[in-house]
């Protein structure tokens, strides 16, 4: 390839990956948006069922299918820079999805009774929104990986615009009263999946990039697609992805199995104290990876200098807004979450900061994570994630007090840890050149997608 033309098309890389993390921004706004008015919408136990319908479809979808969505993305994206042949991929990519799904579904319907009864208070139309969204994510998921895998960062920020929009507007006629209950907010989590693929006709007129360079008859990564074909490091990065869903999104249900549905949703409300910083975070650390793997790429002093500096003016930053928010939710916390979710919950001061606590702590392991990743570290990093997951799980089970506390202290001392055991990994590199990533690469584009989890 030409100097100019890469150069030009690292250009356009890079103008797609600043739109997407503009996009994932907003959409993490927008998300805090549709809690604030399903919140005020519905009443303690009507929103507390939503919140227990989204944790389980997005632990339950982000367990399933973004292995997929990352494999094919990272497939793709280094065949269309070799000029190989994709549409094997795409087959075995989809047929994997495809049995993952079908078991998924399977399964959910034969402990339909268990599901409805315990999970959902008897409500039907809760039970069957989760199937639907789990099909729906089947499909959104490969479909993102396509739009990664081939570059298009636009369409996959609209993709994305799509859903977080759908299941807002709907949240808006219910707290505004056009309509009532939660059976058009559990619509919304359903159908939204499927309301974002509308963008794949678009992806799939532009075509491939470098189409004109293919060479079936010389196609040096043409190998047969398989869940395992990613290696060590792609089991490193679900791993990770895996365990942040747990840490993040399991509290409200197993405060959901002890309290009821009510009492999920304030913890929920709660840990938004974490999670909404986490969400517009997570936009920028779709960009600071690429930007780290660059500057050890380089490989100069210079580079490695800027790398450190990088890392700790963002760390520093972090601490600063932790900071501030853990004075502002002490001062004035419960003031803040009632007018935005009503005043149908009663937060205490302490719950809140402990949570701001455990968000510093949080988003500076996060960053430390990319670091690690840049560094070629992906499987050393794992470990720190399985454990503290693993810590937070026995926490809450063992733990024989109030189940809100379990959550708030078993967050932030898990954020406590994490931070702390990735720290020692950083600074005590053994990078492995299997998890190394090439700026550009396809593994770069597998890890920024798992940077993005939480969002969607």
């Amino acid at each position: 390839m030409p100097a100019d033309h890469a150069a030009e098309e690292t250009r356009k890389y890079g103008r797609s990956a600043a739109q997407l993390t503009i996009a994932l921004g907003v959409a993490g706004v927008l998300t805090y948006l549709f809690f604030a008015l399903a919140s005020r919408g519905l009443d303690k136990d009507q929103y507390g069922e939503i919140v227990v319908l989204w944790s389980a479809v997005f632990l339950l979808s982000a367990t399933l299918f973004r292995p997929i969505e990352q494999l094919l993305a990272r497939t793709l994206a280094e065949r269309d820079h070799a000029g190989a042949e994709t549409g094997d991929a795409l087959w075995a990519a989809a047929k994997i999805q495809g049995g993952l799904c079908a078991a998924a579904l399977i399964v959910l319907l034969a402990l339909q009774g268990t599901l409805q009864g315990n999970m959902f208070s008897d409500d039907p139309g809760l039970y069957w929104a989760l199937v639907v969204a789990i099909a729906g994510f089947a499909c959104a998921y490969y479909a993102r990986g396509f739009l990664a895998g081939r570059g298009q960062f636009f369409l996959y920020a609209v993709l994305l615009q799509i859903e977080v929009l759908l299941r807002l507007f709907l949240a808006l006629l219910v707290a505004v009263g056009i309509a009532s209950g939660t059976s058009l907010i559990a619509i919304g989590i359903a159908l939204a999946p499927f309301a974002g693929l509308a963008v794949i006709p678009f992806a799939i007129r532009r075509g491939r990039p470098n189409a004109a360079e293919i060479d079936p008859e010389n196609s040096p990564l043409g190998g047969e697609l398989t869940l395992g074909s990613g290696g060590a490091f792609a089991g490193a990065v679900l791993l990770m992805m895996l365990s942040e869903q747990v840490l993040v999104s399991s509290g409200a249900l197993f405060v959901r199995a002890s309290e009821g549905a009510a009492a999920a949703g304030f913890i929920f409300n709660m840990l938004m104290v974490a999670r909404a910083p986490l969400l517009l975070f997570q936009a920028i650390a779709a960009s600071l990876l690429p930007h780290l793997t660059r500057l050890r790429a380089r490989g100069d002093e210079d580079s490695q200098d800027a790398f450190r500096n990088s890392l700790t003016s963002t760390m520093l930053l972090i601490a600063a807004f932790a900071t501030a928010t853990t004075i502002g939710v002490i001062l004035i916390g419960p003031q803040v979450m009632q007018l935005a979710f009503g005043d149908k919950f009663t937060y205490d001061r302490l719950g809140l900061a402990i949570v701001s606590v455990g968000m510093g702590f949080y988003l500076v392991a996060a960053s430390l994570n990319q670091a690690c990743l840049a560094q070629g570290q992906a499987r050393r990093a794992a470990i720190p994630w399985v454990i503290c997951a693993a810590a937070f799980v026995a926490f809450n089970l063992l733990y024989d007090g109030n189940p809100f506390r379990a959550v708030e202290f078993g967050f932030t001392g898990a954020a406590i840890l994490l931070s702390g055991m990735l720290w020692w990994v950083y600074s005590h590199p053994h990078p492995n050149v299997e998890d190394a990533i090439e700026p550009g690469s396809g593994r770069e584009i597998q890890a920024r997608l798992d940077a993005l989890d939480e969002i969607t």
